[in-house]
Order: structure tokens, then sequence, then C-alpha cells
């Protein structure tokens, strides 16, 4: 079932869980996120990056949005990490049912300009609006980028971009990174800023990075108004790792059918381990959602 951010998210927040958002980048990947969440009657958000749609096209979209009308438990489609009004536009007529603004790179003033035009022209469409403030690690090893340094969210500063930019859901960085840390690094999530940031803005929080940190500290954030969690490094390499095995077992094979379907399985693995982790694995139930 197709449904918007805040149908989904509402439920999450009132029940202290997340839902996982899986970046998509191709048929196999859609797949393995709806038939998890269908396996595990859990809620779930596929996510496309402004560099993956341009790797599919629009019509990848179309796609998306016919499988998750086919699925049987709530499903959303998200623009993530739309980097101007024109990646927002894009999704809004490709059928996304909400999208990301990130203007965090940008001074304080026009971060907040540029998500408050986002919002109006998304809003206008019953579209919701994720916005970022502060900034999210680069490991290095993510094509969705992020700073060499992490500014972690101010959360003061925080209620007065959600007051003045009216977004639905907030990406804070409170110590993660895109893609997976070197050996050198062990992160730690800082739950006493994110416990502060969930005090005073009264709305859900995301969790971007979501790869590579400790369990403790995932099931901790959703304590705190973390409601939406990305995931897609680790997602990623199952994947290709159980492909290139594949190869390297049938170097001659070529049919996608003999190829992909341990691969599939292998990232279905960690999705499914993921919703429970999060802890939406079980809860589709607890929505009553229409198809848009």
């Amino acid at each position: 079932m197709l449904t918007t951010m805040e149908k989904l998210l509402s439920v999450a927040y009132k029940g202290k869980f997340a839902v996982g958002a899986f970046n998509i980048a191709n048929s196999e990947f859609v797949r393995a996120v709806i038939q998890t969440a269908e396996r595990e009657n859990s809620p779930a958000i596929l996510q496309i990056h402004p560099n993956e749609i341009n790797l599919m096209g629009d019509e990848f979209a179309a796609y998306c949005v016919e499988a998750a009308h086919r699925a049987s438990v709530p499903i959303v489609i998200h623009l993530d990490h739309g980097g101007n009004i024109d990646d927002v536009v894009r999704a809004i007529r490709n059928g996304f049912t909400s999208v990301m603004i990130d203007g965090s790179h940008l001074p304080y003033e026009e971060n907040v300009a540029l998500t408050k035009a986002a919002v109006k022209i998304a809003h206008a469409q019953h579209i919701t609006v994720e916005g970022e403030l502060g900034t999210i690690g680069n490991t290095g090893t993510s094509s969705e980028g992020g700073a060499e340094e992490i500014l972690f969210t101010d959360p003061e500063q925080a209620k007065d971009f959600v007051e003045r930019t009216n977004v639905d859901t907030l990406a804070i960085a409170i110590g993660t990174s895109h893609g997976f840390y070197p050996k050198s690094l062990k992160p730690k999530l800082q739950i006493d800023r994110l416990s502060q940031i969930n005090e005073i803005v009264n709305i859900p929080l995301v969790l971007h990075g979501g790869s590579d940190n400790s369990d403790e500290d995932i099931r901790e954030s959703t304590k705190y108004g973390v409601s939406k969690i990305n995931l897609s490094s680790e997602m990623k390499r199952a994947f290709f790792t159980e492909l290139r095995n594949t190869l390297n077992n049938h170097p001659n094979g070529y049919e996608p059918d003999a190829l992909f379907p341990s691969s599939t399985e292998a990232a279905m693995e960690i999705i499914a381990k993921k919703m429970h982790l999060f802890g939406s694995a079980g809860k589709a139930d607890l929505y009553k959602v229409t198809q848009l």
C-alpha cells in the first residue's frame, strides 16, 4: 500500500520504533525490500537518491510506485538528499510521497530559505518534507557524500529550524556517517544530544548513516524520537558480495534468473535484521492505511 511519510512515521513516533528507509538502485532491491517487509509484516520506505534516479531513469520511479501499490504493507517512496528545488519537483512529478531537501551544507539562513521553498511546493501537493540540520560524516565508501567533519545538530537551532520551515521530519547529526567506518574508528552516537533535541522538537527525527553502528546505539535512538533510519551500504554490500561469489563459482554465467536470486536473499537477510533492530517488524497491523 502506497502511503505518505506523515502517516507512516506518526505511528512509529508514538510507538517509539523506527521504519527503515532502504536505498534502492534497481528492481532487485525493490523486490528485496517489499518482500521482506511483507514477510516481516513491517512498514518500509523505498528511498531513492538523485544519483540512483539518474542511473535508472524516471521510468524506474513508475515501477516503484506500482510495486508499492501492490504491496500488502504500508510503503513510502522517498527522495533522499534532494539538493535543489528541481530534485524535489522531479520527485513529486514521478509520484514520490515524500521528499528530502538537504541544505545542511549551506549557511543556516540559506538552509532555512531553501527548506521553506521546498515545503511550500511539496505541502501544496500533500507531500511530506524532510529537512536536515547539521552534517552527516563521509567515510569515503558511499556515493551519497557527506562532510569531512561532522557538524552536530544544536538543539535550540533545531527548534528554530522546525518552527520557521514547517518541515515534517528532521534529519539530525549526532555522530553517524554515510558508508562503512574504517577499523580505526568506532562510532558512538551522542544520545544525550538526541534526547535534548527530542525534548524541544516535536516531530519525528531521522538518522542517516544507519550502517555499521552498534545495535545498542540504534535501539537507544528509537527511544528519543528517531522514527526513520536510513540503510544503504550494509544491504548493498551483502547483495554484491554474494553476487561476486556467484560469478566466481559460475564464471560463464549470464542469466539474471540464475545469478541474482541468492544475492537478493543476502540483501533480504540484512533488511529483515534491521527491521527487527529498528522495532518495525510486526508493526504493519498498527496502520489503517488506504491506497493513495
